[in-house]
């Protein structure tokens, strides 16, 4: 798997002066150590962390990484079709909430509805 694309994290440009620790452990440890591990391709990670999101209701960080799994690969048929299983294990409220940013993701950021 090393020919995918190497994860690069955004937390020292979000937060780098106001939370300088949080920063550094989201590019270094979670970004540049986990998310590059060869053992999961970045497209499956990506997969992984939408569903986990969406089971949790954690759609704060939903948006982001529903961009980062269409970089990685992962379309738009497979990221709804993964929230929709989630749903009914995790919950119909998570997973209607994480249903409306991944609407809102495909049909205003100039994404390809279909």
């Amino acid at each position: 798997m090393a020919d995918q694309p190497k994860q690069v994290g955004g937390g020292r440009s979000m937060f780098g002066e106001f939370a300088p620790k949080l920063a550094a452990l989201t590019d270094d440890v979670l970004f540049e150590d986990v998310w590059n591990r060869s053992e999961l391709s970045a497209r499956d990670r990506s997969l992984i962390t939408v569903a986990v999101l969406a089971a949790g209701g954690n759609t704060g960080q939903l948006e982001f990484h529903l961009g980062r799994a269409v970089e990685n690969g992962v379309s738009q048929e497979e990221l709804v079709e993964a929230i929709t299983h989630v749903t009914l294990y995790a919950g119909w409220p998570n997973g209607m909430a994480a249903m409306g940013v991944a609407k809102q993701h495909f049909t205003t950021d100039g994404q390809d509805a279909s």
